[in-house]
């Protein structure tokens, strides 16, 4: 009995490393998601908590980014992977305020998805800044001063209005209390639109009528 008593004891530790999860890495994954978020359901939700200057009064910030996320064409995604490419400085993250809303938003989209790149923090933030720049954002959605009531489709279509490359395919509007958080457009390793896993569009809002909150 002490002798199987020893023995599982010495297979302990190869046990419990077994039970650990993998650690994503970094580099290894399918295509991006561009979230854009439309910035005063980001505020009702939680960016006044976070001192989000974009919820200013008479900040009238429509589409914002959120955040540019590696994917697994699965729909799963790496997250915190491990990277040896080094931490942003505060300056860094600090130039990036205007980017994402905040400094600690900056840190945050870096540390959680920017390290699954494979790319340092400065190219990280480059590329999503390349990424939103080929998007033009709607006209429409300017100067809104009230609630609507609003079909997601209505959404996308004007997406596609002002990119006439992209597709309904393509995107992912999110409505996780009934009202317009975000559209999620699926991208390819060089940023070139792509229809997005079917393991993604399960995320989709299916609701025919959502509220769009007005501009802060």
């Amino acid at each position: 009995m002490q002798r199987l008593t020893l023995a599982l004891t010495a297979l302990l530790p190869f046990f419990a490393a077994s039970a650990a999860p993998a650690q994503d890495r970094a580099g290894a994954f399918d295509s991006y998601l561009l979230a854009l978020s439309w910035i005063p359901a980001y505020c009702a939700m939680d960016g006044d908590e976070r001192d989000d200057p974009r919820c200013d009064d008479g900040s009238a910030i429509g589409w914002a980014v959120h955040g540019l996320w590696p994917q697994y064409d699965d729909g799963d995604w790496p997250e915190y992977c491990n990277t040896t490419e080094r931490r942003p400085s505060r300056r860094e993250t600090e130039a990036q305020a205007d980017l994402f809303g905040t400094s600690g938003a900056a840190w945050h989209q870096w540390n959680k998805h920017g390290r699954c790149t494979g790319l340092s923090a400065a190219n990280y933030y480059r590329l999503v800044q390349e990424a939103a720049d080929r998007v033009t954002l709607p006209e429409i959605f300017d100067g809104i001063d009230r609630e609507f009531r609003i079909d997601p489709d209505i959404v996308e279509a004007a997406f596609i209005e002002a990119n006439p490359a992209l597709t309904r395919a393509q995107m992912i509007t999110t409505c996780p209390r009934g009202e317009i958080v975000e559209l999620r457009l699926c991208l390819t390793r060089a940023l070139e639109p792509t229809d997005c896993a079917p393991a993604l569009t399960s995320r989709e809002c299916n609701r025919t009528a959502t509220t769009l909150l007005p501009l802060r």
